[in-house]
């Protein structure tokens, strides 16, 4: 993995709003609207936080109707925690 996907994984952890999101995330799939009520920002802020999510493969998005609901992908998380190791081992 390049340098640059490890930094746009890693920048997904990098904010207050995206930590609070993934904590919401740990209990499962959660649709965006909640996101915005929970975290109290706009929909265009949960928007970019969740791109910055998706964009690092720790988040997965799937519209249904209108709203886009949101969990933690498995692999993504898994894959964050492995190159973390990888970098951190001694």
């Amino acid at each position: 993995m390049t340098e640059k996907r490890i930094a746009e994984m890693f920048k997904a952890l990098c904010d207050e709003n995206r930590i609070k999101i993934l904590k919401l995330l740990r209990s499962g799939e959660k649709c965006a609207c909640h996101l915005n009520d929970e975290i109290n920002v706009t929909q265009p802020t949960v928007s970019h936080h969740m791109k910055v999510l998706c964009d690092s493969g720790i988040v997965v998005g799937r519209k249904e109707g209108k709203w886009m609901h949101y969990s933690i992908s498995p692999e993504g998380a898994r894959l964050a925690a492995d190159v973390l190791k990888d970098l951190t081992d001694i």
